[in-house]
């Protein structure tokens, strides 16, 4: 069983990465020194699937759990839904010596752990990430955050969780397009960190496109735990992001919150938003940090692989994504600072990118990318040779035509033209 310990002195813990491991997750619990009451916050996509059986762990192994459950989506990550949620706390008796458990993705996690920060003045709380996004990314490293209508995580708090229960088994009920957006944060690591990590990630993008095996199911704890350890050496040597260590973890995410936040919370996904981040981001990079486009490529083709959105919907401009990015935390005196790529697994900040040079990036995301297909795995190529052409689940239910009926403008052109066999 991977364990990656993540040491912060008297705030050190464990991630345990595992097959089942919800199933311990009381046993784990426990050896954290946790003890007694657990709120146990979910969301309604998730507390069907898993609640009971974390809920079963906790009470073997003596705790006392109470389950909260929040409607599913990034529009239950609040300043309101918090306050709601504290109050039921206090109603079902959880006091300064009980802790909070977060069970679900990225915004279960965010929302969870702000509560535990606020709560009689913080109290402890535990991990146990259900999505891809969450399990390679946002449940380690101790940052809580809620939302507001200025921006993305904009009120929140540095708050380390007491322990991590990953379990990559829950990724098999997730949809693949939830799945993709995830990997966007591994892409974003094997960017910064990691370059090597890009061949097995393009890969899983080809596996994807027909559904997990077996066979991948085995293989991705050992993928997160690469994933996991590149944060937790990051956030052991700059917790509080004041030296421009942990600062890299942004690759990709200046444009993309503003992206995100420029159009109705959820409409875009995290990962989609990032991806396309990260495509200005090697654009900024080729120009100004002299990253070479066989490597800028490489990335793009990763992305690519996993059918994550690469060119700007229509219905989104510049000046709004400007406007959001304005405020987002990555603005430090009114300069940004931006990550950008010297070569593939090497990044740095940059203080010297301008608003013109960011409205740049943004408009050439509006640009038909030339990258040749991606080549299929064994098993989709079979599929596409007996005369199936929908072995792109994703892009083919939620754009049938290519356009997105409820979004604003089409997020995948580029893949919609590999359905065609056309590209530009």
């Amino acid at each position: 069983m991977p364990t990656i310990s993540l040491a912060l002195g008297e705030r050190s813990y464990d991630i345990h990465v595992e097959n089942g491991a919800l199933d311990r997750t009381g046993e784990f619990a426990y050896r954290a020194g946790l003890d007694g009451k657990i709120a146990v916050i979910t969301d309604s996509c998730v507390a069907p699937l898993y609640a009971e059986r974390v809920m079963k762990s906790l009470e073997s192994a003596g705790f006392m759990p109470s389950l909260h459950v929040v409607n599913a989506g990034e529009a239950s990550k609040n300043m309101l839904q918090a306050q709601e949620l504290c109050s039921e706390l206090v109603r079902a008796g959880l006091d300064r010596t009980g802790c909070i458990a977060a069970l679900g993705g990225g915004v279960v996690g965010d929302l969870a752990g702000f509560i535990a920060s606020i709560y009689y003045r913080g109290i402890p709380f535990m991990q146990i990430p259900t999505t891809v996004v969450a399990q390679v990314d946002s449940s380690v490293g101790g940052k809580t955050a809620v939302n507001i209508p200025e921006g993305k995580n904009l009120v929140g708090a540095f708050h380390q969780p007491s322990v991590v229960v990953i379990d990559p088994t829950t990724l098999v009920t997730l949809d693949r397009r939830t799945l993709a957006e995830g990997l966007a944060e591994a892409v974003k690591h094997a960017a910064i960190k990691d370059a090597s990590m890009l061949h097995e990630l393009k890969g899983l993008g080809t596996e994807l496109s027909i559904g997990f095996s077996l066979n991948t199911i085995t293989r991705l704890p050992d993928l997160i735990s690469r994933n996991v350890a590149i944060k937790a050496r990051i956030v052991e040597n700059d917790e509080l992001e004041t030296l421009d260590i942990r600062a890299l973890l942004n690759f990709g995410h200046t444009i993309g919150h503003g992206i995100e936040a420029a159009v109705p919370y959820g409409t875009i996904l995290h990962g989609e938003a990032v991806a396309l981040g990260m495509r200005a981001a090697l654009f900024l990079s080729e120009r100004k940090a002299g990253l070479s486009s066989s490597d800028a490529n490489k990335i793009l083709r990763t992305l690519q692989a996993l059918e994550l959105p690469l060119v700007l919907p229509d219905g989104i401009d510049t000046a709004t994504v400007l406007q959001k990015t304005a405020s987002d935390k990555k603005f430090r005196a009114g300069t940004i600072r931006f990550v950008l790529l010297s070569k593939a697994g090497e990044a740095g900040i940059s203080t010297k990118i301008t608003r013109e040079d960011m409205a740049e990036a943004i408009e050439e995301l509006r640009r038909l990318l030339s990258l040749p297909p991606v080549a299929l795995c064994s098993p989709a190529r079979k599929l596409r040779e007996s005369g199936c052409t929908d072995i792109f689940p994703f892009s083919s239910r939620i754009f049938p035509s290519g356009r997105g009926k409820d979004l604003p403008g089409d997020l995948i052109p580029y893949q919609t033209a590999l359905h065609s066999g056309k590209t530009e």
